[in-house]
This record gives structure tokens, C-alpha cells and sequence, in this order.
């Protein structure tokens, strides 16, 4: 079966950088939604569309085709009582600006002399990066699936 809108698509994949380090590697197969419903970075969908199972690639990705650039204005230093005494550096949590309803995902960096320093960029943003995969099965995907706009089951979300 080709991948095409609509499909189920489980992929082995490894990403690492441009020294090929690597930086992530499926331990078993990940299966995502193909068509746009935002499951994998576009550049990939766009490289598998129309494949089979067992096709295998690298793909090269720029910063902007992944995680994005690094933006500087999404780090904070905020007062140390703001958080619970049990924080440490490398700790994630979900917040806002003061009187937004946007949630992203912050990143404790450092804490020190009272203050604590949190990093909305992902921790690969800026970075270039080599994503290999392996086509492993490629199914229609349920009804189900299609009006939840993702993988259900084994190989995905379930509710």
C-alpha cells in the first residue's frame, strides 16, 4: 500500500545531529496519521508520501523543518519563590505569560543566587539535524482514527 492521505504509517527512526551523534532512536516502531494532521515534521510526510513499506531515507533537517530557530525572548528569570523548593535544573513544566491563555513548555536551566532561569525552546531549536527512517507497515487508517486526527491503539494514542 502507498502512503497517502489518510494512512497509518509506523516508522523505525533515528535522528541524530550533523556530527552524527545520536540524539533519539525508536526502540520500537512509531506510527502517525499521514496527511497533515501535524504526527510527524512536514518535510518527512512530504518525503514519504507516496512510498511503501520498507522504503528507508535520510533526511536532512534545517532548523526551521523541525524544531525551530532559538528565540532568546523565550527565556525567563524569574524569582526563586515562585516555585516549589523541590525544583532542579532540567525540570519541564507547562506556564504562560502573566494574563495570556498561550501554554508552553518551559525548561528549568539554572537556578541560582535566587532567581531561576526557564527556556521555552525546545531543547533541540536552532539546530540542524539528520532524521533516518524505515517505512516498517503502512495501513488505512480507521474512522476512529480520522475524526481524532491521530494513531489509536497499539501503535498510538489510546483513550
Amino acid at each position: 500500500m502507498d502512503i497517502k492521505k489518510d494512512t497509518v504509517v509506523s516508522l523505525a527512526y533515528e535522528i541524530s545531529n550533523l556530527e552524527g551523534e545520536v540524539i533519539e532512536k525508536t526502540g520500537t516502531p512509531i506510527s502517525y496519521l499521514h496527511g497533515g494532521y501535524d504526527g510527524i515534521f512536514p518535510l518527512v510526510e512530504e518525503t514519504l508520501h507516496g512510498q511503501k513499506a520498507g522504503y528507508a531515507c535520510q533526511i536532512k533537517l534545517e532548523p526551521d523543518d523541525a524544531f525551530g530557530e532559538y528565540d532568546s525572548d523565550l527565556v525567563r528569570v524569574e524569582p526563586r519563590a515562585l516555585f516549589p523548593d523541590d525544583i532542579q535544573v532540567g525540570m519541564q513544566f507547562e506556564g504562560g505569560a502573566e494574563g495570556s491563555d498561550d501554554m508552553s513548555m518551559y525548561t528549568i536551566t539554572d537556578i541560582a543566587d535566587g532567581k531561576v532561569v526557564v527556556d521555552g525552546n525546545h531543547p533541540l531549536a536552532g539546530q540542524a539535524l539528520v532524521f533516518s527512517c524505515t517505512v516498517e507497515n503502512v495501513r488505512p487508517a480507521t474512522r476512529e482514527e480520522l475524526t481524532h486526527g491521530h494513531v489509536h491503539g497499539t501503535d498510538g494514542h489510546a483513550h
